[in-house]
């Protein structure tokens, strides 16, 4: 059987136009720092801990504030894009990551360094999703699918590379260089930015900042995260994780049902109404779940089962960044012949690759551990990104600067609530003693094939209603911004 052409493409689909091309080269700059700093990060807690003279627990917060501030201002990037540009915006954000990167890496207590890094996560939590907001609007409907693939591509190579290059860094230049490596990038972006990226157009009226809103849905995506953080070290029943998680919900709950009175919400969800969206949105979620929950554990099976140094583990997780590579250099090609069904090959193959994780043991051949993670690493790179570009594909350039927020967040809720719940499950199943665990490693593997076999699901929606058009009017009723 072969796989025809979507009915609405092309039968030559043209190549990214100019414009696109350049919106890839600089946003893939703020994407890479952003991501890499969210990792490389986690292999210098006890270098910074010995350095300044902090214990562990204190240090940590270098790692937390950056996830917890990044949480509190995504919900505003639309307004604020609305109101600045994105252009305008995406520079601002730059420049104050590079600043702090800097900061950081000047930082002499471990005060001045998590203050440096509330910067820097201020910074990256913009450039991400006003990023996507660039590249879908400067490559266009039908230059979506490529666009996206670029902007997973430090998504899902930085959590692979990130701990690598981070080890090296330590062994060789010293802990200031984990900061210090971003001001060159920086300031090449920042250049790249200026010079490339087409002025912002007609400024859109933003309205009133809704800051009721803002406080309602920053504080509670803080909870969250935070909540889910902790619950890796702490367990889902700590007092701390429930009472932190409840509150988040509630606080988020609050404000969906504010922000659908609102006139002139800070996050339109009514974009929920278009089942296209809806579903690629949920996909999201649980793509992100399955992938960022389960990309913690082979780490762990390297340096707790394999006793691996960082440097090594690193270097053994790049097979899945190779899959992931050579499938998201094809998935832009098979997005525009199928469609979201790529989404759903993807989860699929997702699915396949996780069997071989349960069968862990302490010698279990590397060549057969590689094979295993290029083919997890294809599944992920045929399933990210083909269900954020279905999930924007039946909406307006202004409807997208309220999209890419909401998905970025929900991306994030998922990777959070996926690397909570099978890190604790596997601490349950951990021998008391520490030595061995290859057998709990297996363990949790079969609930991240629990959790991808549920990715199908929601992907398989995705690709009925892509197929159909999957569009529901989102305008009527609205008195709001889309609605006038």
């Amino acid at each position: 059987m072969t796989l025809s052409k979507r009915p609405d493409a092309a039968a030559d689909r043209p190549a990214l136009t100019p414009q696109a091309r350049r919106a890839i080269a600089v946003v893939l700059v703020g994407a890479v720092l952003a991501f890499l700093d969210a990792t490389i990060v986690n292999v210098s807690l006890k270098s910074l801990s010995a350095e300044l003279g902090a214990t562990l627990d204190t240090i940590q917060w270098a790692v937390t504030v950056y996830l917890l501030v990044q949480a509190a201002v995504l919900p505003m990037t639309g307004w604020a894009a609305r109101r600045v540009g994105a252009k305008r915006l995406y520079i601002a954000a730059l420049l104050l990551f590079t600043l702090a990167s800097v900061a950081c890496a000047a930082a002499g207590s471990v005060g001045v360094l998590i203050a440096a890094r509330v910067v820097q996560g201020i910074g990256a939590g913009v450039m991400i999703p006003v990023g996507q907001m660039i590249l879908v609007t400067a490559a266009g409907r039908e230059g979506m699918a490529r666009a996206m693939v670029a902007a997973g591509i430090p998504m899902v190579l930085t959590p692979v590379i990130g701990p690598t290059i981070g080890g090296l860094l330590l062994e060789y230049a010293g802990w200031q260089w984990i900061f210090l490596i971003n001001a060159p990038i920086g300031v090449v972006g920042l250049v790249l930015a200026v010079r490339l990226l087409p002025p912002d157009g007609r400024a859109e009226t933003a309205g009133a900042l809704d800051i009721f809103g803002l406080i309602l849905v920053s504080l509670g995506m803080v909870g969250i995260t935070y909540g889910l953080s902790e619950a890796a070290s702490r367990g889902l029943t700590d007092s701390l994780v429930l009472i932190t998680l409840c509150g988040g919900t509630v606080l988020v709950a609050a404000f969906v049902a504010h922000a659908l009175r609102s006139d002139n919400p800070l996050l339109d969800l009514r974009l929920w109404r278009d089942r296209l969206f809806a579903a690629g949105t949920v996909s999201t979620f649980v793509i992100g779940a399955v992938t960022f929950g389960a990309m913690v554990l082979l780490p762990l099976y390297f340096q707790i089962v394999r006793h691996q140094d960082a440097a090594h583990t690193g270097l053994l997780m790049a097979p899945q960044g190779i899959g992931a590579a050579i499938a998201m250099g094809l998935s832009a090609r098979l997005y525009e012949r199928v469609g979201a069904l790529t989404g759903l090959l993807g989860a699929l193959v997702g699915c396949a690759a996780t069997v071989p994780f349960m069968l862990l043991t302490a010698d279990t051949p590397y060549v057969l551990l590689g094979g295993a993670m290029v083919l997890r690493g294809i599944g992920i790179g045929l399933a990210a990104m083909p269900a954020m570009t279905a999930a924007m594909r039946n909406l307006t350039s202004s409807q997208i600067i309220d999209a890419t927020p909401q998905l970025t967040i929900m991306q994030r809720i998922g990777g959070s609530i996926g690397t909570a719940a099978f890190v604790v499950v596997l601490q349950r199943h951990l021998p008391a003693d520490g030595t061995g665990g290859a057998s709990a490693f297996g363990v949790t593997f079969a609930w991240v094939l629990a959790a991808a076999a549920l990715a199908i699901v929601p992907t398989a929606m995705m690709a009925a209603l892509d197929v159909t058009g999957g569009r529901r009017a989102i305008r009527p009723g609205y008195p709001g911004r889309f609605g006038r």
